[in-house]
């Protein structure tokens, strides 16, 4: 069906092709967070790593996280070039994220300071290339600063309140800092972390970030992690934003393919 809105003609009803990827983001995207993923990981509830963290943990967490989304802002995606469509390589980012992860598991939570802005750049890279294979541009502000939403799509937990934590409403909680820092990166094709717009954006999502942040953290400070288990713990961490990516760029290319609403009504009513 097609519904002709000013000059632009939108399909309004979603293809068999379309509809299956739609599910497949549903899944990705609604799937239960990296806490379930990290308790299965280590076969132990995350709640035994939690009481292992610093009194101070919930204050540190916060500088922690912002400082890491801010170089990796920087870092990760100025550098990369402009081939949308291309096939994304997961496996070379996981390896970097594992090996960035022994250094962590070696050295505890001490050094979480220091591995989780390398190991951050490095997932950050890896969303952009998932954002390239689904035809997006990594030269558009747009793009850029969608890169940088993923880190805010933390999945749902099984005791997540649906209206608060899904996909869509948590796009609807960060449209202005969205729209601003776009408009912003648009116009001066830097990042400027100092700038208030970008400053802005990066609070707002280190503070759905920093709970994934500290669900791996809770699983670095089980006893005896060891390097191998730093590694696996950052495997899981870059896998599970790999998958929201996933998702979210999938639901971006098909918001420009048919009319926004109708990709939300599907998303909404189709139980995969």
């Amino acid at each position: 069906m097609l519904e002709r809105m000013g000059s632009a003609t939108l399909t309004t009803s979603l293809s068999t092709a379309d509809l299956a990827d739609l599910r497949l983001a549903r899944h990705l995207l609604e799937h239960p967070g990296l806490a379930a993923r990290m308790t299965n990981l280590l076969g132990a509830p995350i709640e035994r790593g939690l009481r292992a963290l610093p009194k101070d943990w919930n204050a540190r967490i916060d500088s922690i996280t912002r400082a890491a989304l801010t170089r990796a802002a920087d870092a990760a995606l100025f550098t990369m070039q402009d081939r949308p469509g291309e096939t994304s390589s997961r496996l070379w980012h996981k390896f970097g994220a594992a090996a960035s992860g022994g250094v962590g598991g070696f050295f505890g939570l001490a050094a979480l300071a220091v591995e989780l802005p390398v190991s951050t750049t490095v997932m950050l890279r890896s969303i952009a290339d998932i954002a390239r294979a689904e035809g997006e541009s990594i030269s558009h502000a747009g793009t850029r600063v969608a890169c940088l939403e993923v880190f805010a799509l933390g999945g749902r937990a099984g005791s997540d309140d649906g209206a608060e934590s899904g996909y869509f409403a948590v796009r609807a909680a960060l449209a202005k800092s969205v729209t601003d820092a776009t408009q912003f990166l648009a116009a001066h094709h830097v990042a400027a972390e100092g700038a208030p717009v970008m400053v802005q954006l990066i609070t707002r999502i280190a503070k759905r970030f920093g709970a994934d942040v500290t669900s791996k953290a809770a699983a670095q400070a089980v006893p005896a992690i060891g390097a191998i288990g730093g590694a696996a713990i950052n495997l899981a961490f870059i896998d599970h934003f790999q998958d929201m990516a996933h998702g979210h760029f999938i639901i971006r290319r098909l918001e420009r393919t048919y009319d926004p609403e109708t990709v939300r009504r599907a998303y909404d009513g189709d139980q995969p």
